[in-house]
């Protein structure tokens, strides 16, 4: 059949394989260092390639080719597909974005006294938002952990230095998160030999739930763990030191 198929000018190819990564079908394929047109049947002549190509060299043509064979294609494009990943029991809503990660930042050799460099990250694992973290996670073990109001790191400019650094991160808005934390971290402190727990709250009121979580899991947990709490303006002063 007559139809209308892409043509590739070996001359002006400069062999940059472009065409070939725009090729969905699998039609164009680089051989010796040139893009060739391997398989008609998988060319659906709409063109895809043409405006990738730096140099000009792929055109329309309209000639004797087999149809487009779509069955094939698809088959084709199924066999190329990656493997599904299967969903971990560690990622709480399915996204890789909330698999468990440390961070070996070396900050317990640092005293808290010295700052650390501004554009130095002091944060030791992810997640971070209480609602994403796994309750058994490793960076539990012999954490000195934070709790924070999630708008407090951007209301107190040396968050890291004050409250990140040497303790494991967990952030929250009672106003907008659906629930109540104190389930989560009551699992938290009961399953996980926690140091001391620090919370960092804004001076607004619907950041209380915040801190009556913390408290409320402290008190069902069943053990002792030292905490206190510490209470940022929304101009960005420490209230209670």
């Amino acid at each position: 059949m007559i139809r209308k198929i892409i043509k590739i000018d070996e001359d002006l190819c400069n062999g940059c394989g472009a065409c070939a990564g725009a090729c969905l079908e699998g039609a164009i394929a680089m051989v010796d260092g040139k893009a060739k047109l391997i398989r008609d049947d998988y060319c659906d002549g709409l063109g895809n390639c043409l405006p990738v190509c730096p140099t000009g060299a792929i055109s329309f043509e309209e000639r004797e080719a087999p149809a487009y064979d779509e069955a094939a294609v698809n088959a084709k494009q199924a066999q190329d597909a990656p493997a599904p990943v299967e969903k971990e029991e560690s990622l709480p809503c399915g996204c890789p974005g909330t698999a468990s990660r440390t961070f070996d930042r070396k900050a317990e050799t640092v005293p808290a006294n010295i700052p650390v460099p501004a554009n130095e990250s002091m944060l030791r694992q992810w997640p971070v938002q209480i609602k994403l973290a796994p309750v058994n996670a490793p960076y539990f073990a012999n954490a000195h952990l934070l709790i924070a109001a999630d708008c407090a790191a951007y209301a107190y400019g040396d968050f890291h230095n004050r409250f990140i650094k040497n303790r494991v991160t967990l952030i929250g808005c009672p106003k907008l998160d659906e629930g109540d934390y104190s389930e989560k971290l009551t699992t938290i402190l009961a399953n996980n030999a926690v140091k001391s727990v620090t919370v960092v709250r804004m001076e607004v009121p619907c950041c209380g739930g915040i801190e009556l979580a913390v408290v409320t899991a402290l008190k069902n947990c069943g053990k002792m763990i030292p905490w206190q709490t510490v209470t940022v303006s929304t101009d960005g002063r420490i209230l209670n030191d």
